[in-house]
């Protein structure tokens, strides 16, 4: 469906360029934006690279274990159940360590697999309410380093890419706050 709606808006652009005798200029637009997108996309993408070999470093040095032993006494009071199991656990606190490094797309491939064993514990098929909140939790993401964010300031030219800190963290640990919340309250109304 998205890609119906964007054809559509190209094609209305188009033809409205054309009817107001804008097409060169369009075509200019169009080709200065697809640069500027490809330049965007491999210095974000080397960016990204770097911190994702950062993590793997961490890793390797057993940082990151660390940091997901330091993470499981608050886990555990958010995930009592999918605590319980090791294999549950570990890519959890994993995924919530790359989501504070604010490394999204390091962070997918272990909260899919968290995911998956949360959903092997409920037996009816249903999400479970330590599901949704892991999903909840996963979206809204506590970042201390917005690594994403910041790589994309760098390429666009910004001075201080770090300088959004302290709005980073006030907005998401807002944002986490009123989901886990929204979520309880939502698993409370459900009975």
């Amino acid at each position: 469906m998205l890609g119906i709606l964007w054809t559509a808006m190209i094609c209305t652009a188009i033809l409205f360029s054309c009817a107001n005798g804008t097409a060169v200029e369009v075509g200019n637009a169009a080709l200065e934006g697809a640069q500027a997108a490809a330049e965007l996309c491999i210095s974000a993408g080397a960016i990204i690279c770097l911190w994702c070999a950062v993590i793997e470093l961490m890793r390797r040095c057993k940082i990151a274990q660390a940091l997901a032993r330091a993470l499981k006494p608050v886990l555990k009071l958010l995930f009592p159940e999918a605590a319980r199991y090791e294999s549950i656990l570990e890519p959890l606190s994993a995924n919530v360590s790359a989501n504070l490094l604010g490394l999204g797309n390091a962070a997918t491939p272990m909260g899919i697999k968290a995911a998956k064993g949360m959903a092997r514990l409920s037996h009816d098929g249903r999400a479970s309410n330590e599901l949704c909140r892991f999903a909840v939790l996963n979206t809204a993401s506590i970042q201390l380093l917005p690594t994403n964010i910041a790589a994309i300031r760098a390429a666009e030219g910004a001075s201080a890419p770090f300088d959004i800190l302290p709005a980073v963290w006030i907005s998401s640990l807002i944002s986490v706050a009123v989901g886990l919340i929204a979520s309880w309250l939502f698993a409370r109304a459900a009975g």
